[in-house]
């Protein structure tokens, strides 16, 4: 029997085990007109500021989000986490890496973790992962998004975060090396992770600072701020929180962070079309009418079966 389709209200009243089940159905009533209706419901109503936190393996992202946690916990918010693992070879399925570093009190109805895993994906972010992220953004107060890794092709965290976290590790390299690895326009606040390794940890904030002069910005442009923590030894943290709220005010600014989440939405459905579809799909919708007020899921299903019927020979 197919498990009924919650309202968002409903799954705010009903704690974790309601946002647990309705992450399930991500998966299992996907495509679904229920479920893109609580998804665009669930983009209109947006609570949360949304951290996505991107960096190379072995970095100290997990380290970090455990930090961001009990920081935000001690202020009295709401965390939910997505955590973007890498795929099982055999199932497809998340390894569970992320999720079983990440230190949270089980018992805690105000933190949420969900793993999920990256699959095929290059973008660091998983084929359900946009629509857990939209989901939980509506219902915890802060959300964190720990991706798999940074590279040129793996920019998808910057489609579903208000704020990029870049993490940079000491021994990582000069700021030639980041501008050739094509991220130093990602982000929106830099983190040096492993701070108290003292020396190369200044050497790598001078080299990422470097690196960010080298991009061109306009008067009005965000500047990311770069700041050292360790989150083991618990310093740097404030100046952390003070870089990422400054960025949250600039975004509040002039209604920017509405036409970010604009913006985003339209990518999604981009993106989905073009991997049902390739360019030529993309091409196609761009003739097609949208109702006003569509939301992005309800415009990913319709395009969805406008263009598969096309393919099967339909009008």
């Amino acid at each position: 029997m197919t498990r009924p389709i919650p309202s968002l209200s409903e799954i705010r009243a009903g704690g974790k085990p309601a946002v647990a089940r309705a992450l399930t159905l991500i998966e299992t009533a996907h495509g679904s007109e229920g479920l893109a209706r609580l998804l665009d419901e669930a983009t209109a109503n947006p609570k949360a500021d949304v951290i996505g936190l991107t960096g190379p393996p072995g970095v100290g992202k997990s380290t970090l989000t455990n930090a961001l946690i009990a920081r935000a916990r001690a202020e009295g918010r709401s965390v939910g986490v997505v955590a973007v693992d890498p795929s099982s070879r055999f199932t497809g399925g998340a390894l569970l890496g992320d999720r079983t570093r990440l230190r949270t009190d089980p018992e805690d109805q105000g933190v949420f973790v969900r793993s999920m895993a990256a699959r095929d994906r290059l973008g660091g972010l998983s084929d359900h992962a946009v629509a857990a992220i939209v989901l939980m953004r509506a219902v915890y107060d802060l959300v964190l998004v720990e991706s798999v890794g940074i590279g040129q092709s793996e920019g998808d965290i910057a489609s579903v975060a208000d704020t990029v976290l870049l993490c940079i590790q000491p021994g990582s390299g000069d700021s030639l090396q980041f501008m050739k690895a094509g991220v130093m326009e990602l982000p929106d606040v830099v983190c040096v992770t492993k701070a108290d390794m003292g020396d190369p940890a200044r050497r790598a904030l001078a080299d990422v600072a470097g690196a960010l002069t080298l991009a061109s910005h306009g008067p009005d442009d965000w500047i990311a701020p770069v700041v050292m923590v360790s989150s083991t030894a618990g310093t740097g943290l404030d100046e952390l929180a003070a870089a990422v709220a400054a960025h949250a005010a600039w975004l509040d600014a002039a209604g920017r962070r509405a036409v970010l989440r604009a913006a985003q939405a339209r990518d999604w459905v981009a993106d989905a079309i073009r991997v049902r579809f390739g360019l030529r799909g993309l091409a196609a919708v761009a003739a097609v009418s949208a109702p006003a007020g569509e939301g992005p899921f309800g415009a990913i299903r319709r395009l969805d079966g406008v263009l598969g019927a096309r393919l099967s020979g339909g009008p």
